[in-house]
């Protein structure tokens, strides 16, 4: 591991260390540059207990593919790792320079924004304390897990109509509209086709494992629940850097090109805070990519200079 000098200018900076921020660093570090990962150590998915989906690592603990990758990494060389928050960053003429909330601020000639997203999920009784347990986002990530069983889906928009004509492939379907979502007449022919049951009566509260409790009083026991919540970036170090954003249906992120270059020269961005949607397979991707390209780029537009 680095040993951190005073003036020290890293060759990239990367805030957020969990599994979009790992795979960018360990480009880097196999490329024998020195870099600077930065965690506050929040991961989106720190609520599920396994990870699925993620080839050569299905079923395994999610919080143990993050620690053995962060293990691996801290075996090379030219890594240093900073426990805290970032809490500014900025341009200045050689690169970036950021500020870690009590540690003092730091320089690199790349900056990578692994920043990873919250998830706001809908404000039902019984909802956030499943999350992740028996209530999900993702059909390829815990669909499989359900066997079969009854499925629910929680509309919050019409983009949960996507969800219920989806899910019909890992169980029996059952939509909660919830006042939030209408299918219009070919919807529902198409939801029929499924085989999805709507539910029009509005949502209560979630109780035992995924029971969905109706204001009439009946209530329908689930084996699971998907819903849709909408992103926020967990900083606003993108908006700050003035990169360009860009809105979709679930919330903003960060707008890249295919190598997760931003508008922003010298700054690339990864995972969950970069892509419309995701899990671990992508957000690993999207950092290899993310770090290969910041690697390059110190060499051939640095020529081209």
């Amino acid at each position: 591991m680095t040993i951190i000098t005073k003036g020290m200018m890293f060759d990239a900076i990367i805030i957020g260390g969990s599994y979009a921020g790992l795979s960018a660093a360990m480009q880097l570090v196999r490329a024998r540059r020195h870099v600077l990962v930065i965690d506050g150590g929040q991961r989106r998915n720190r609520f599920v207990e396994y990870s699925h989906g993620f080839l050569g690592q299905d079923g395994k603990k999610a919080s143990a593919i993050a620690s053995e990758g962060k293990a691996q990494l801290m075996a090379y060389k030219t890594v240093t790792w900073v426990e805290g928050q970032a809490t500014s960053v900025a341009r200045q003429d050689d690169g970036f320079i950021v500020s870690v909330e009590g540690q003092g601020n730091y320089e690199a000639r790349r900056l990578i924004l692994a920043i990873g997203v919250t998830d706001d999920l809908p404000a039902i009784e019984g909802l956030a304390e499943r999350w992740g347990r028996s209530i999900f986002h993702c059909p390829y990530c815990h669909g499989y897990e359900i066997d079969n069983g009854r499925i629910g889906v929680l509309a919050t928009s019409p983009l949960s109509y996507h969800h219920a004509m989806m899910l019909p492939d890992w169980g029996q379907v059952t939509l909660f509209t919830n006042l939030c979502f209408e299918p219009d007449a070919e919807q529902l022919v198409a939801l029929q086709k499924r085989g999805v049951t709507i539910e029009a009566a509005p949502v209560s509260k979630i109780s035992g494992l995924a029971t969905v409790e109706l204001q009439d009083g009946r209530q329908h026991e689930m084996d699971g629940l998907f819903t849709m919540g909408t992103i926020r970036i967990n900083s606003p170090f993108a908006t700050q850097l003035a990169c360009e954003m860009t809105e979709g249906p679930m919330g903003t992120v960060i707008r890249t090109n295919e190598t997760k270059a931003t508008s922003v020269p010298g700054v690339f961005a990864c995972g969950d805070a970069a892509r419309m949607a995701g899990n671990v397979a992508m957000a690993v991707a999207d950092g290899a990519m993310a770090g290969v390209a910041a690697h390059q780029s110190m060499i051939f537009e640095a020529k081209a200079a």
